[in-house]
């Protein structure tokens, strides 16, 4: 508006000279000296006015420059937004939101979604961009996102974490909830299996631990309130949920014919039922199998080694000079020890299986050598027993075994079932929990009890030797698939049959 001013003011100076022009000439240019002389005095008053039209034209430029604004135009992917003073504006506006965003979910990495911002620089006299109203109308159109990483099991998303560092330390930590505890550079784990008498030492190696489902983690955009808490989310996948179970007991079921029809460990049953003793169910009994649903399974493998004492055998020597029933000591036995090495596998802490995948002799028994007066007769063992099953691999131990007392040992092979040496039968038939039963006395201070026979093949009080058969193998009785039960007794005390095999 200045600068349109001051041409008004150039306009009336320039139609003043004009004025006092035709004034002083009125009529024409031709005339005396006088008139001519005269006529000078407009020339000086006309170079007068241009000069002073010069100075006005350049001041007004001056004006003009110095009014004007630069300013920057805005644009939001590609849309005009509005004018601000500079760039710096829209800078500050973005770096306030962030910190804002950053303080209100401490923790979390968040993302400020700006969209695509350009500038286009203009300017314009006396130019006033409205930068608030731009401002504001930016603020609104951004907007934030949390990044984290998805906990995946089996394809389903189980929750989520704030970064990858804090996926791998929880999945690690659900492992080591159920690996064995290490210390001083070792695994220390108590074996399932031990000598009732408490001498047996073990020790532990873990082969192998891995989730049971497919477990992936995977970086994806969420929400603030997606992000869990890394201590909840690990109760989330050790307990998951728990329905409670029961079950009524039916005819022909057993502790490990159940365990096996809901797909769970013998070990659930006897922590859920510590009223049952030696396997002893009947139908009509209540069970409660009510189990923890954790939302992933760890399976580990290791490997337990045993030390085992051999019991020493007895040889008899015959002496027809000496009275019958008189005997005497030759050499005093001495027993031996045999390394042993058990495979456990475990889901969630549980026992699934047990198998004797190895023995090793460490140090052989000495025979004692007894001389009687007496023929020896097939009735009388020997006190070292063979293997009642040829070919006969091991599926579960001697010992405690969840707060009872496995009382012998179980094994697979070959079904014919062969007297472990020589004796006299002591009893054929039922036995609870044993089913089809064979008793030897080996008239030595030793007997041995076969269950689970599917068949008996001799009668009581019928002799038998060392590698008879005796049975064929079976699932009679509290049993939960085909195998025999052996036991070993010396002088009525239940023994580990594994000194003596």
């Amino acid at each position: 508006m200045a600068f349109f001013n001051e041409r008004g003011r150039i306009r009336k100076v320039w139609n003043s000279f004009r004025q006092t022009f035709r004034t002083v000439n009125p009529n024409s240019t031709q005339g005396s000296t006088k008139h001519r002389l005269l006529s000078k005095k407009p020339l000086f008053l006309a170079v007068g006015a241009v000069a002073l039209l010069t100075i006005a034209g350049f001041s007004g430029s001056h004006y003009v420059q110095a009014h004007t604004v630069d300013y920057v135009e805005v644009y939001h992917n590609g849309k005009l937004i509005g004018e601000v003073g500079s760039e710096t504006q829209v800078k500050e506006l973005i770096s306030s939101k962030e910190k804002q965003m950053q303080e209100k979910n401490a923790g979390i990495h968040m993302v400020l979604d700006t969209g695509t911002i350009t500038y286009s620089d203009k300017s314009a006299y006396n130019a006033k961009p409205d930068s608030a109203a731009t401002l504001q109308k930016l603020e609104g159109l951004l907007a934030s996102h949390a990044t984290g990483v998805e906990l995946i099991v089996d394809g389903k998303r189980i929750g989520v974490v704030k970064d990858k560092a804090t996926a791998t330390a929880l999945l690690k930590r659900v492992e080591g909830k159920y690996s064995p505890k290490v210390k001083a550079g070792k695994a220390e784990v108590t074996a399932l299996s031990y000598s009732a008498d408490g001498s047996l030492k073990s020790k532990s190696a873990l082969k192998s631990v891995k989730f049971v489902e497919k477990v992936a983690t995977k970086e994806a955009e969420v929400q603030p309130t997606d992000i869990a808490d890394p201590e909840q989310l690990y109760l989330q996948l050790i307990k998951g949920t728990v329905k409670p179970t029961s079950y009524t007991v039916q005819e022909g079921d057993c502790v490990g014919c159940i365990a096996h029809k809901f797909d769970i460990s013998p070990q659930v049953i006897y922590e859920r039922n510590k009223w049952i003793k030696d396997d002893m169910i009947k139908v009509g009994d209540v069970l409660d199998l009510t189990v923890l649903q954790p939302q992933v399974t760890v399976e580990t493998v290791e490997n337990v080694t045993e030390t085992e004492s051999i019991e020493p055998a007895t040889v008899v020597q015959k002496n027809s000079n000496m009275k019958a029933g008189q005997s005497k000591v030759i050499r005093q036995g001495q027993s031996g020890k045999k390394q042993l090495v058990y495979r456990l596998v475990k889901q969630n802490g549980y026992l699934m299986s047990e198998e004797l995948i190895s023995e090793v002799v460490l140090k052989p028994s000495v025979p004692a050598i007894v001389m009687k007066g007496t023929k020896v007769t097939l009735s009388e063992g020997s006190g070292r027993f063979s293997w009642p099953v040829t070919g006969a691999r091991l599926t579960s131990s001697f010992g405690q075994r969840w707060g009872t007392l496995h009382r012998g040992v179980d094994m697979v092979g070959n079904k014919n079932i062969m007297a472990a040496d020589n004796g006299t039968v002591s009893f054929t038939g039922q036995r609870p929990g044993l089913g089809n039963c064979i008793i030897i006395n080996h008239h030595n201070g030793y007997e041995t009890v076969y269950g689970h026979l599917s068949k008996i093949s001799v009668k009581r009080g019928q002799t038998v030797e060392k590698g008879q058969r005796i049975g064929i193998m079976g699932n009679t009785g509290h049993s939960f698939g085909t195998h025999l039960h052996f036991e070993v007794h010396k002088n009525g005390a239940l023994q580990n049959p594994l000194k003596y095999l």
